[in-house]
């Protein structure tokens, strides 16, 4: 299709010079031979054997919140150094470019090493680039910032939750009791965690789980 548009367009070019302009015979070989080189370039370059048709072009999934998305600064905090690299981080998040998400939070720990909010983040983003998949880069982040923030129930919540959508229960559960046994009395998410662990309970009492 490509190719006999192409030629249509190049002989009706040629026809309406020769018409109008009355070319002599030097000035018409030199224009056959424009078109001729035009039609190789076409070959060479183009695809004239496709279809025309609009190019599809790839827009990347947007991405839900998060439980530490949502939970961040009332647990951590706002307007300090984790949060200027966390909302960058979370706008490339809300537009499904996760890839990019993590690699922002990276570069914010190249600058501030023992920041324990942005090694939770920076696990939570692993954990969403990976497809909820706990990888060993994303649990170090976890870990380190555990060993950062020793009494804060931040790390160990959002480990837990990670252990869970990998399929790790009997580990979530043992994150999450931590992370309870560190939760103030009036923490907003209080409730949903001794819910989360009733229900483990019950999973276990039921013989669904060991």
């Amino acid at each position: 299709m490509g190719w006999f548009i192409i030629l249509i367009m190049a002989l009706s070019l040629f026809a309406g010079l020769w018409h109008f302009a009355r070319l002599e015979k030097g000035p018409l070989q030199f224009l056959l031979a424009a078109l001729l080189l035009a039609l190789a370039g076409y070959a060479w370059q183009g695809q004239p054997s496709l279809d025309g048709a609009p190019r599809k072009v790839e827009v990347a999934e947007k991405q839900p919140d998060t439980p530490f998305m949502s939970l961040r600064r009332e647990m951590f905090g706002q307007f300090d150094t984790a949060d200027r690299w966390m909302i960058m981080s979370e706008n490339y998040r809300h537009s499904g470019k996760t890839a990019d998400a993590a690699a922002m939070i990276r570069s914010g720990l190249r600058a501030n090493p023992r920041n324990a909010t942005l090694w939770i983040g920076y696990g939570d983003a692993l954990v969403a680039h990976g497809g909820n998949v706990l990888t060993p880069a994303a649990e170090f982040a976890f870990r380190r910032a555990a060993a950062l923030a020793p009494k804060h129930p931040g790390p160990p919540l959002f480990y837990g939750i990670a252990l869970a959508q990998s399929g790790n229960l009997p580990g979530a559960e043992q994150q999450w009791r931590r992370a309870l046994a560190l939760a103030p009395a009036d923490a907003s998410w209080r409730a949903e965690l001794e819910r989360q662990l009733a229900a483990v309970d019950k999973a276990r009492a039921d013989g669904q789980l060991r």
